[in-house]
């Protein structure tokens, strides 16, 4: 008795002495330190029963107080090392990739505060599992106003990879690399949950599942009492849509490559058409099969059923068209949802799910504009959908049986999804390789068999073993080949770039897609009109080309661009209507365009304000652009010395005012007779001082150079977006007025000014 009641006491002591430690558990209700106290919340007795308080969870133990004069622990000096490289590029010891320089509020950081916020860290030494990124996809998805970003022990044979994997998985947080060596990640991979770098860490197995972080992150998150709708929201498949209003800011160079990492296509035999998804663009793409485009189908990233222009996809993957109907189905990768585009009506419909879709419309974008919408239903009858194992979870390729049953699969072919087209419901999930396999392994293979027909020095595509299916090595280019009238067309994922290919003879022909004015301006570098009148500067994350004053009266002012340039590049089209965004500020209103200009005397900020949304309102697409290469406005031509003409009408009233005028120019490499066609890392380097900002690091550049190179190919080829970007501002004096002292007198002036491209 004597004994036992000894070893009872020393285990009391040393659970006692256990206690007295500083835990750090996030997880709902867990325990939590802050600066030295512990607090501690209750456990919920489901977390106690089934043993998920401890899952995944590590335990970490920091310096007490007697400790104050030992070396801080290595979890602390991790942290401390991420803080200080958020205010440089590059560093001694460290670089980044996939950050800008101006975007510091992405961290959190305050000039008053400092930093704060939530912080959530992949930090791995090789980040060999897409899967580990699908997570954080997710985890974005779920908590948008959380910071995430990688960390990752680097070396210069990493470029490569590194860049090929911001591409290919669509990376749009940060990646922090450093050749320092941290105890946390000496094994593999983790995650690393903080807060405003003052809390400790909480480190997760990269094997932690997605729900035990959603649960840490629900724990640590301040949400005030009203916000428990959204909170529901959050824990609902529809994530963020309803929430966030505005893409992760894009750091990548190769954005403004014509194609940025064409995943999947398909073809309509029919009508001679190709449907490319042009993944990181967030479009499909459709065109003949000679490369002329007929027609795009989305604008920006999100979730939005409507009219080709107003809808939006995020990732758009594999799909499918259907003659019958005259409709493509596709997979709208990350929304987890499949999709239709009518393609006579040109409307998108979201088939699955249907509880997360907002409408399109001039109305609701006027609205979205305004910042008037609701953005969370209320209507407690209309619970959002929850989540569950027949939810789609980044669906990639997509087959059809003849019964209108669609089979889905995950880009890993981890899981397969089928869907009866009549009910618009998943009725079946198969997990695993094998269930895949004898599920639809015949149909998979039937697909794949033209590559049979494929001469293997023509196909450069590199396709990652892991992602194959078992017992289907070749099953990665699955949606990524299609034939179409005796030519086969192949996604070429490394070039950027689609390659045709004739089936009977083998040979690769050029397919250069053309009429590119009808893609108009890119989103990723336009700005909605309302940013700019928020802002002071407007549009101030790109760089000024160009920026002239001049003082005149009052009234009608024609403003003539003359863009010059540089000869060492090629327009691969004239500039069209459509690839031009002008706005004016202040004392001045744009009137490109109308019928009768004159009527408009004076014109002010508010009246200009409504004259926009007038113009939004009134939006549509122009058929005439449609198939048809030469109609261009007649105040846009090229010279034959390479200038391009810009033109701009304005009214302006007494005061200050400002012209903001932006156009894309498609370009390409000049080709130049007798030069060394093999000089492709100078060809690189061009392209790179012509894509890259100015406030990018040598480490960065040289990664995004490694991975230019690596294509193989003539990167005088490739077609790219050239940012045209001018201000003019003006200083009007006051009307003159006639002699009765009371008519106002108008005046036309007409102006020009000479841009030169660096």
């Amino acid at each position: 008795m004597a004994l036992s009641l000894s070893l009872r006491y020393r285990r009391v002591k040393e659970i006692s002495r256990w206690f007295l430690q500083p835990l750090v558990y996030y997880s709902g209700g867990c325990y939590k330190q802050y600066g030295k106290g512990l607090s501690s919340v209750p456990f919920s007795p489901e977390q106690i029963a089934n043993g998920t308080l401890l899952s995944g969870f590590h335990q970490h133990r920091f310096s007490t107080l007697a400790d104050v004069s030992h070396k801080h622990a290595p979890e602390v000096d991790l942290l401390s090392f991420i803080k200080s490289s958020l205010d440089e590029l590059e560093g001694t010891h460290h670089y980044w990739l996939n950050r800008s320089v101006k975007n510091k509020q992405f961290f959190g950081i305050d000039g008053i505060h400092g930093f704060h916020g939530t912080f959530l860290v992949l930090a791995a030494r090789n980040f060999e599992c897409g899967i580990m990124f699908q997570k954080l996809k997710a985890i974005q998805e779920r908590f948008p106003h959380i910071t995430i970003m990688g960390f990752k022990l680097s070396n210069s044979s990493d470029r490569e990879n590194l860049i090929q994997l911001l591409v290919t998985e669509n990376i749009t947080f940060p990646i922090l690399l450093s050749h320092r060596t941290f105890p946390q990640i000496k094994n593999g991979a983790c995650y690393i949950l903080f807060e405003s770098f003052k809390s400790p860490m909480t480190c997760y197995e990269k094997d932690v599942s997605l729900e035990i972080l959603s649960q840490a992150i629900q724990g640590l998150q301040k949400l005030p009492s009203d916000h428990s709708k959204l909170l529901n929201v959050l824990r609902s498949t529809s994530w963020k849509q309803d929430i966030i209003t505005k893409d992760q800011y894009i750091c990548s160079p190769l954005q403004n490559l014509l194609l940025f990492y064409p995943g999947c296509v398909s073809a309509d035999e029919s009508a001679n058409r190709l449907f490319i998804s042009d993944c990181n663009h967030h479009r499909i793409i459709v065109c003949d099969g000679n490369g002329k485009i007929m027609d795009c189908i989305g604008s920006t990233p999100g979730l939005e059923d409507g009219d080709f222009e107003s809808a939006k996809l995020r990732r758009p993957a594999g799909s499918y068209y259907n003659a019958t109907e005259d409709c493509l189905y596709f997979l709208d990768s990350e929304n987890h949802a499949i999709r239709r585009a009518d393609m006579e009506a040109r409307l998108v419909q979201t088939l699955y799910p249907t509880s997360t879709v907002k409408k399109g419309g001039i109305w609701n974008r006027i609205m979205s504009k305004l910042g008037l919408e609701s953005s969370v239903d209320t209507n407690e009858e209309e619970k959002p959908e929850v989540f569950d194992s027949k939810s789609l979870y980044f669906p990639w390729h997509l087959l059809k049986l003849d019964d209108d049953t669609l089979y889905i699969i995950d880009r890993r072919f981890q899981t397969l999804w089928t869907m009866d087209l009549g009910s618009g419901k998943v009725d079946g999930v198969f997990e695993g390789s094998p269930n895949i396999v004898e599920k639809c392994g015949q149909l998979i293979r039937q697909n794949l068999s033209i590559l049979d027909k494929t001469p293997c020095d023509q196909f450069q595509q590199k396709t990652n073993d892991v992602c194959a299916l078992d017992g289907l090595p070749h099953s990665v280019p699955l949606s990524s080949l299609t034939t179409l009238q005796n030519h086969m067309f192949i996604c070429d994922k490394v070039r950027q770039r689609i390659l045709k290919i004739n089936i009977e003879s083998g040979v690769c022909l050029d397919f250069q897609l053309s009429n590119l004015g009808l893609l108009g301006f890119p989103y990723w570098l336009n700005s909605p009109p309302e940013l700019f009148y928020a802002s002071g500067n407007g549009l101030s994350d790109t760089a000024i080309n160009h920026l002239e004053h001049f003082d005149l009266p009052p009234g009608k002012i024609d403003i003539k661009l003359s863009v010059d340039v540089p000869s060492e590049f090629e327009l691969v089209e004239p500039l069209q209507e459509s690839c031009i965004w002008r706005q004016a500020r202040g004392s001045a209103t744009e009137i490109s365009g109308m019928d009768d200009p004159q009527s408009i005397e004076k014109v002010g900020v508010a009246q200009q304000w409504y004259n926009e949304l007038d113009y939004v309102a009134t939006l549509k697409p122009e058929p005439e652009m449609i198939g048809d290469d030469n109609n261009l406005d007649e105040n846009i031509a090229v010279e034959e010395d390479g200038k391009v003409w810009i033109t701009s009408t304005i009214l302006t009233s007494p005061g200050t005012s400002e012209v903001v005028i932006f156009a894309v120019l498609y370009c390409k490499l000049r080709k130049i007779s007798n030069s060394n066609d093999g000089n492709q890392e100078k060809y690189a380097a061009r392209i790179l001082d012509f894509l890259s900002s100015k406030r990018s690091g040598k480490s960065e550049r040289d990664s995004w150079n490694t991975f230019l190179l690596q294509s193989k190919g003539d990167l005088r080829d490739l077609i790219f977006t050239k940012l045209v970007h001018v201000r003019v501002r003006l200083n009007c004096s006051e009307h003159p007025k006639t002699e009765n002292g009371r008519d106002f007198i108008l005046t036309d002036n007409s102006i020009k000014v000479n841009v030169l491209l660096n």
